[in-house]
């Protein structure tokens, strides 16, 4: 397994302030207004729950869902507006404070180089749209779910495709084996991506122990598709924008 730690940013000129304000309000709303997790009234209402995406119906009742044999009861809570804002608000919340670390940490590594690149609007735009079209990849691999689908790693999925395809040779610190050492990006991202697309195509049909791969795929392949768009009119060596 490659676990990223860091990468090189000597070309960066830009300091990423919406990388940062993203992850700043990743981990406010985790603290602040999940509670660490435990105000389940407000994970309820903001999280994405496929039924509702696919039915345009708000859900607010108890509902009993079955996954690995095992049965449980989830209190989905009202929906403040149209269900379909839960596209955006589920991508700033998080079920445990280790999904919220692995996320920001792949944020933090990889979000400030291409917000470097795309300037600062675009990039917030580009994150956006890889994050919607990755809830919706999970909606639609997931139709008849009432379970409540939440995190930053569709989006983040999106910002590792799109870092594949801009600095594929990019050297990537990680820890492999144990042990510290350098890899290209398309080496330490591909491997990742296709550990997503095993684990996906293993708990097909199943609660995946609670991981949206397809989500994760969705956004990555976002990621590809979209980054060249957005980076049209931009270069490694861009100014930063006003």
């Amino acid at each position: 397994m490659v676990f990223p730690i860091g990468d090189d940013n000597s070309d960066r000129t830009a300091t990423p302030i919406v990388n940062y304000v993203l992850i700043a309000l990743n981990v406010l709303v985790f603290f602040f207004l999940q509670g660490m997790g435990n105000n389940d009234q407000f994970t309820y209402a903001y999280a994405t729950v496929p039924q509702e995406i696919v039915t345009g119906q708000d859900i607010d009742r108890p509902v009993v869902i079955s996954a690995g044999g095992e049965s449980a009861r989830i209190d989905l809570q009202p929906t403040p507006g149209s269900v379909y804002l839960t596209l955006l608000s589920s991508m700033f919340m998080h079920g445990s404070l280790l999904h919220l670390f692995g996320n920001m940490l792949y944020l933090w590594i990889f979000g400030d180089n291409l917000e470097n690149l795309l300037g600062r609007a675009r990039y917030l735009l580009f994150y956006l749209v890889c994050g919607v079209v990755a809830s919706l990849s999970h909606v639609l691999m997931n139709t008849g779910s009432f379970i409540p689908s939440l995190g930053a790693s569709g989006a983040i999925s999106g910002v590792l495709g799109g870092y594949l395809l801009l600095f594929p040779k990019r050297q990537v610190r990680v820890i492999m084996m144990r042990m510290l050492t350098t890899v290209p990006a398309v080496a330490a991202i591909g491997l990742w991506f296709v550990f997503q697309l095993i684990e996906g195509y293993m708990n097909r049909g199943a609660a995946g122990g609670g991981v949206a791969y397809a989500a994760h795929i969705g956004g990555f392949v976002a990621g590809l598709v979209l980054i060249k768009i957005f980076a049209i009119g931009r270069n490694s060596s861009a100014a930063p924008p006003a």
